[in-house]
């Protein structure tokens, strides 16, 4: 899965025994990448669209593993552009209360959770998840990722080459790297502000912040099936001087984010797991 369309573009290059077929929409490409099984769709952006897509792929194929790979934008400080990022857990810290204000500062509701610090008037919420096997949800706000799927992507993060300059010209200033481990945080909201940021590195110990891997994590932890996200830095969510780089870097960080996929499914081949 991916949510933009240059993400999307680079993994259809890859694939063998291409088949498309379309629905409320939604196009699937199913055929093989480097001989593994596999669907390719486009989520869109944000959470609700993501969320769907993912299901709809789970009711209409016999899936193993959602794997998404795209861009994000980097939270940690000690991360730069380019670098692909494998989070071992998820979490939709967007889900929020608008807490009222008082006298003396913010006042939620006794039913409500304050978990982790707020953002003035924001304050995370657990999910309410639904599972196999219980029928009353759970809060949860963690959807960790499957360690088999991280050891692998661990093998395969020492053999992968990424991509340092685009077709145009333009380039990393350092070499990218993958680091897998630490937090991903997801919500329906684009961040380009360096105080907020510092927030969500500090409140979250987060590393990458995106529009929709917590949803599919949700959405797969539902389902019962492996979820894995790869996301190459395509900007730093505010936190470098000049204005967002995204559209500059987003070329490198899709090549980059997909060229993991790729290195990761061989890994996987190599072991002949599915």
């Amino acid at each position: 899965m991916s949510a933009f369309a240059p993400e999307w573009g680079v993994l259809q290059e890859m694939i063998e025994d291409r088949t498309d077929a379309v629905e409320n929409g939604v196009r699937f490409v199913t055929g093989t990448i480097d001989g593994t099984p596999v669907v390719l769709l486009l989520s869109g952006v944000g959470m609700v669209n993501a969320a769907m897509s993912a299901q709809m792929v789970l009711d209409r194929y016999t899936v193993d593993t959602i794997v998404f790979s795209g861009i994000a934008g980097g939270v940690d400080p000690s991360l730069t552009l380019g670098e692909v990022v494998v989070p071992d857990r998820w979490a939709s810290y967007f889900n929020v209360l608008i807490a009222r204000k008082t006298t003396d500062g913010y006042s939620i509701p006794s039913f409500m959770h304050a978990e982790y610090p707020n953002y003035g008037m924001l304050y995370p919420q657990p999910e309410l998840v639904r599972s196999d096997g219980h029928e009353e949800p759970e809060h949860r706000f963690w959807f960790e990722v499957d360690e088999g799927l991280l050891t692998r992507a661990t093998r395969a993060s020492v053999k992968v080459a990424l991509e340092s300059c685009t077709g145009a010209g333009v380039c990393l200033s350092e070499a990218p790297r993958v680091v897998v481990g630490g937090n991903g945080v997801s919500g329906s909201a684009f961040v380009d502000n360096a105080e907020f940021r510092k927030y969500v590195f500090d409140t979250f110990d987060a590393s990458v912040v995106d529009m929709e891997s917590a949803a599919v994590a949700q959405v797969a932890a539902t389902n019962g099936v492996k979820f894995i996200a790869f996301r190459s830095l395509s900007d730093l969510a505010g936190g470098s001087e000049a204005e967002n780089e995204m559209e500059t870097f987003m070329a490198i960080a899709a090549e980059n984010s997909a060229g993991m996929v790729r290195a990761f499914l061989a890994e996987g081949a190599e072991a002949g797991q599915p």
